[in-house]
């Protein structure tokens, strides 16, 4: 009678020590399976550009580019991008570059994306004062896997000023983008950007700056920026 007691006993306790175990997986399975991808990221993004003049009006362009994600405990390149283009002056304040990019991304676990980018920007940039002011309108065909295609219009307004320290010469700039989706119809992005330029010689320009993105559709959309832009000429 105790060797059956015994044995229903350590019946029990293992049917119930199997339940629980059960209920931790589906528990945590679960919580894997509704986490949110994260809303908000820091990152650093770092841009080349190699010109090559083909004439005075025209520079073939090269175009690199690479974003590290910083947060979510997640540190690795979340976008990484190579393209090249075309870069025609149209008279003393107009520039039009046509280019193509290949994107591939990466925002966060298990999200892969690729990405094959027509760009059609032109932008107007004439002096105010001590101010330069230009304003770049950009219409971009995006053929993207496994998002799907879309269309969409960016509008960036840019404000530049000199400035020294010491006798080094500097650029400050301010600017603000938006962007309009067709996909969506509607105004999806807004990036605000602060920083500084500098010319090293004839041949190497180079910018430091921070921006901030915020975006209600993409995760992530809230993105702190400190990045950098390389700009050669051969």
């Amino acid at each position: 009678m105790r060797i059956c007691l015994s044995l229903k006993t350590n019946t029990r306790v293992s049917a119930a020590a199997l339940s629980l175990a059960l209920l931790l997986a589906c528990a945590a399975i679960s919580s894997a399976q509704t986490r949110r991808p994260p809303r908000r990221d820091t990152q650093v993004w770092s841009d080349v550009q190699l010109a090559v003049p083909l004439s005075k009006k025209i520079d073939f362009v090269m175009l690199g580019t690479l974003r590290l994600g910083l947060g979510n405990n997640f540190h690795h390149f979340v976008d990484e991008r190579i393209g090249m283009g075309f870069s025609f002056k149209v008279g003393k304040y107009l520039t039009f570059f046509p280019n193509y990019l290949h994107i591939t991304t990466h925002p966060f676990d298990n999200r892969f994306g690729t990405e094959e980018r027509l760009t059609f920007p032109l932008t107007v940039r004439f002096p105010l004062g001590k101010f330069t002011v230009s304003d770049r309108n950009q219409f971009e065909r995006r053929f993207r896997q496994p998002q799907g295609d879309s269309t969409r219009y960016r509008n960036r307004l840019q404000i530049e000023h000199p400035f020294k320290i010491n006798s080094t010469k500097f650029n400050w700039f301010v600017a603000d983008e938006v962007f309009y989706d067709w996909s969506v119809n509607d105004w999806v992005r807004n990036r605000f950007t602060l920083g500084a330029s500098h010319k090293f010689n004839n041949h190497f320009t180079g910018d430091l700056y921070y921006l901030r993105q915020n975006d209600g559709r993409t995760n992530p959309g809230d993105v702190h920026v400190i990045g950098t832009t390389f700009r050669l000429r051969m």
